[in-house]
């Protein structure tokens, strides 16, 4: 009888052989690249070189998506002694399997025409996000799901994602261009009610033990600055080129600067350290451009900006105070990575703070950017009190289909055969004494995916 390390390994090995052959006889039968995707499938100089013009502005989105996915979220699910190398490898092997399950979908969703789906740029964009949201969903259950339910949660994250995108931006006109509610409240509550179905009372000490040591703060110090440095092209990656692009990223920039400052007015009142910890700065980065994914393409201001970053940089550290004890105590949920604070609030936050800016939105106000960011306001089609009401639904639904999916998925991850004593072995990277307890630990607070 193979022994169970063996056989997990084996299990490992046959699906990702499964997924990935799935995905390729997908990827052979349906995808094909998109004749702006470059300029040799052009047959005329003149429309060869606007597809280049078209092509030239691309790589930049997709770089700031990319890198800031896999630099960005790799290394800030890195800071926990227990979990920083593994947890970093499993986030490469979320974002490998997202990226091609996203484009898939999303491209039977919006580039299917004549039997094919048509690969460009911009798909590669908004696979990102799909790949983001089910890596902040992966970091509430990081430590307590091995690699074959960490790949079955990104499949259905990733499904009921692309569902809950597509509803929202395509059939109902919400404007989210940034993920405050697809990508940051929809992966944080959907990660949090799995967590909730996958707890074991039993084993409840020993999870209170997996979050409470850091990696010395070279990871935390390398995603930040990539948060700093890739965000804001991350937020704006999927506006209008040229129209309300420069809003996102000038808005997200105002965000991180307010919310980092919010973060050194509180935790030192909150917390007894004589030094704020590089993982606080990281929760209020985070923490504002998630409140800045649906305001920011839209009419903040520079001050509106300041005033809303400020205050998504309160949430993480009061958050990690107040809520997270209550959350384990009181609702059983164990947020390793503390998703909630970092991601699921501040997206609430966002989705109200647009509602607000398309009740107040106006033709003299925002000038020719008006139809970019609200088509159906710009041509009469919508009053603003609808988009406003739509935007507020979005959250509400985006809720909604997280709870329900994250029940779902955490019921089928709870399954016989797939369940694991020792899932954590696949994250663990330091050593550990005889009674599990990591050498060297500090007290800390757990922080995001």
């Amino acid at each position: 009888m193979a022994e169970p390390g063996a056989t997990s390994r084996l299990r490992l090995s046959g699906l990702c052989f499964l997924l990935q052959t799935f995905t390729i006889l997908l990827f052979a039968a349906f995808v094909r690249f998109s004749p702006e995707s470059g300029p040799g499938l052009c047959s005329q100089p003149l429309n060869c070189s606007r597809r280049i013009q078209d092509w030239g502005s691309q790589p930049p989105r997709f770089r700031d998506a990319h890198v800031q996915t896999l630099l960005g979220f790799g290394f800030l699910v890195a800071f926990l002694s227990r979990y920083g190398p593994g947890s970093a490898a499993i986030s490469i092997l979320v974002v490998a399997f997202a990226i091609q399950w996203a484009l898939l979908l999303q491209g039977f969703l919006h580039q299917f025409r004549n039997g094919k789906i048509h690969l460009g740029a911009q798909s590669m964009v908004r696979a990102d996000f799909g790949a983001a949201a089910a890596l902040i969903s992966t970091g509430a259950v990081l430590g307590r799901v091995n690699p074959v339910q960490t790949l079955l949660l990104t499949l259905l994250g990733v499904t009921l994602f692309t569902l809950n995108e597509y509803t929202l931006l395509t059939l109902l006109g919400v404007s989210d261009s940034g993920g405050s509610v697809t990508v940051h409240a929809f992966g944080a509550y959907f990660g949090l009610l799995v967590s909730r179905l996958l707890r074991q009372p039993h084993g409840e000490q020993q999870e209170e033990q997996q979050d409470t040591g850091h990696q010395p703060d070279v990871f935390v110090v390398v995603g930040t600055i990539s948060l700093w440095i890739f965000w804001p092209g991350f937020t704006s990656a999927t506006t209008a080129h040229g129209s309300a692009e420069p809003w996102a990223v000038l808005n997200t920039y105002l965000s991180m600067a307010a919310s980092t400052m919010a973060t050194f007015v509180l935790s030192p009142v909150l917390y007894e350290q004589s030094t704020l910890r590089m993982v606080q700065i990281q929760d209020a980065t985070v923490a504002a451009v998630a409140v800045m994914g649906m305001a920011g393409e839209m009419l903040v201001t520079p001050f509106g900006a300041l005033i809303a970053g400020f205050l998504a940089g309160l949430i993480p550290p009061l958050g990690f105070r107040f809520l997270t004890p209550f959350l384990r105590s009181r609702l059983k949920i164990q947020d390793t990575c503390g998703v909630h604070n970092v991601h699921g609030l501040p997206g609430v936050l966002g989705a109200l703070l647009g509602t607000l800016l398309a009740a107040l939105a106006t033709a003299d106000a925002y000038g020719g950017r008006l139809e970019p960011v609200f088509p159906q306001l710009a041509r009469g089609s919508r009053t603003r009190t609808g988009q406003a009401l739509l935007q507020l639904s979005a959250l509400l639904l985006s809720l909604l289909l997280a709870a329900l999916g994250g029940c779902l998925t955490g019921a089928v991850l709870r399954m016989k055969g797939l369940r694991s004593a020792a899932a954590n072995r696949y994250l663990q990277g330091t050593e550990v004494d005889e009674e599990g307890c990591e050498r060297g630990k500090e007290p800390g607070t757990s922080t995001l995916v």
